[in-house]
């Protein structure tokens, strides 16, 4: 029986996930590997580039997410966010907007002694009145990163960067679109990465251990309790395909 396979997780979705017990980090994992979100923001991401590089008028943008994205509570989502993409961005006229290329990040060793690796997928970089500009949008309504775990994010991003020339220069900044309280609407934070201390070389790679041993220990617990299943599915099928005749025989 082949094994389900736990993916390491984006660089800003490894952050949120941190802690500092590799049991906690793995039950965290687990949990989110059982309970995968329903729904991404790819809708939002694609308004954002419509507007800025299409040149889509918001009208019609507001309306093609009413018309396509069929399901109520998503739909609310996405139209919360709109007006504050539109805040900011109806100011900005871009000289130009590059896709930036996916790269990815040394984690640490596997259980299986393979390098894991963190991916890193930026959307866009655009250059505006002789800056460039690299803004990483964070859509979560809930639990924004904060304190050390947003340290390690900008620490992470901010040597990704250095390693590109073309982004070395770049302004990075964070755009976080979460609300400051459960009950209340979403607000517009704009944070320059700059203004966020990085992490000592020996604190970064002491938080990249202990979240890969807890993605080790994660990967252990899905294919145990895969294996679990597996077995109980076997044992179940042993059961129907008993012929009842010969159960009587023994009685």
């Amino acid at each position: 029986m082949p094994s389900k396979i736990l993916r390491v997780p984006s660089a800003q979705h490894l952050a949120r996930n941190w802690y500092e017990s590799p049991d906690r980090v793995a039950k965290e994992l687990v949990r989110l590997f059982e309970n995968s979100p329903t729904f991404n923001y790819n809708a939002v991401f694609s308004a954002i580039k419509d507007l800025l590089v299409l040149g889509v008028s918001y009208n019609d943008v507001e309306r093609g997410i009413r018309e396509k994205v069929a399901r109520e509570d998503v739909r609310r989502n996405f139209l919360e966010i709109l007006p504050l993409v539109r805040s900011h961005f109806d100011g900005v006229n871009p000289d130009f907007v590059n896709d930036v290329s996916p790269r990815r990040y040394p984690l640490a060793k596997g259980a299986d002694g393979g390098m894991l690796s963190i991916p890193f997928s930026p959307p866009m970089v655009y250059g505006v009145g002789g800056k460039l500009v690299f803004p990483w949008i964070s859509f979560w309504r809930n639990n924004p990163l904060r304190g050390e775990k947003l340290q390690l994010f900008v620490t992470i991003v901010k040597e990704i960067l250095a390693q590109d020339p073309d982004l070395d220069d770049a302004e990075f900044q964070i755009h976080d679109y979460s609300a400051p309280k459960p009950k209340l609407p979403r607000e517009l934070n704009i944070i320059n990465a700059a203004d966020i201390p990085t992490l000592s070389a020996s604190r970064r790679d002491e938080m990249l251990i202990q979240f890969a041993d807890g993605f080790s220990l994660a990967q252990r617990m899905i294919n145990n309790s895969e294996a679990a299943r597996e077995r109980q599915r076997q044992q179940e099928r042993r059961e129907e395909e008993r012929d009842p005749r010969q159960l009587e025989l023994l009685t």
